[in-house]
């Protein structure tokens, strides 16, 4: 079954509106784009459409969020939060203010609009900054979670989601925490720690290598017990996602493992490239090897 994340965020949104008249929903002129229409209609005195102009949304948010409301701002991951860096910095996380933001349209999930609409580092923006929460879920469904997780969660947080319709993995009784990983698939042989888009490709490897496989959805904080405990059992580790293989979910864990406990480790993702136009989606991640025998490729190298 495909799902698109970005339609499970507007539902989510829908949700918590009528859940809690605390949360607001803003957007850079992309209502529609990020699926914020549906709450827009239902809530249009709490519904923000700052036009063309990502920095004062986030000035904006974090007035808000002082003044005790659950702002959510929404635009693609490659302007939120690439066009609005500095004022995330220093009005978000400076102030440790209670503001979630959401970047839509990662990695090559939006194919026609090329480079330009394309964010292959956001997570790495984000995970360096203090008091930063970075989420990166498997699907549709665990996209949902992550958004009610997150608005009873006090302080920053960042969500990753894809514009593509993408391969549901998790379930609805599956459980979700920020913060923790979950081992999805028992396996002896090597380690495949994924998150976001990757982790149905890296399940479907798996079974053709006896791979154990954890959807790392919480980039930070990292869950390093349950990587750890994974590692120590297969002894080598291979990291797979729709990034850049500098600054992202790769680096993260290899930063941990080499310092806890050093195994060998080969980041998967996006090479020092900006992203490019296709027709579909299956052909850049073709391109770039995000792709079942690609994984399987590394794992007879090791």
């Amino acid at each position: 079954m495909l799902i698109s994340m970005r339609d499970a965020f507007g539902e989510a949104m829908l949700e918590l509106g009528k859940q809690n008249p605390k949360v607001l929903a803003l957007t850079a002129d992309l209502g529609p784009s990020v699926r914020l229409d549906g709450f827009a209609r239902e809530f249009p005195d709490r519904f923000f459409n700052v036009g063309v102009a990502e920095a004062n949304m986030i000035g904006l948010a974090a007035g808000m969020a002082l003044e005790g409301f659950i702002p959510f701002c929404a635009s693609f991951a490659v302007f939120l939060p690439g066009r609005c860096f500095d004022q995330i910095r220093v009005s978000l996380c400076q102030n440790k203010a209670n503001v979630k933001l959401v970047g839509s349209h990662c990695g090559f999930t939006n194919p026609g609009d090329g480079a330009s609409a394309q964010s292959v580092e956001d997570i790495a923006l984000m995970r360096v900054l203090p008091e930063m929460t970075v989420i990166c879920p498997a699907d549709a469904i665990e996209t949902k979670k992550a958004v009610l997780a997150m608005a009873h969660q006090n302080g920053p947080a960042y969500l990753r989601i894809s514009r593509t319709e993408t391969q549901v993995v998790t379930s609805k009784s599956d459980p979700f925490k920020i913060g923790e990983a979950r081992v999805i698939k028992q396996g002896k042989k090597i380690t495949l720690i994924a998150c976001g888009t990757m982790v149905g490709i890296a399940l479907q490897a798996a079974e053709k290598i006896d791979g154990e496989v954890i959807n790392l959805s919480t980039i930070k904080p990292l869950d390093k017990a349950t990587i750890l405990k994974s590692i120590r059992k297969t002894g080598r580790v291979i990291t797979i996602e729709e990034h850049s293989i500098y600054g992202g979910m790769g680096s993260a864990v290899t930063e941990m493992v080499s310092q806890q406990y050093p195994v060998p480790v080969k980041i998967m993702g996006i090479p020092d490239v900006f992203g490019e136009s296709a027709r579909e989606y299956q052909q850049l991640l073709d391109k770039y090897g995000l792709t079942v025998e690609n994984i399987i490729k590394n794992y007879k190298l090791f």
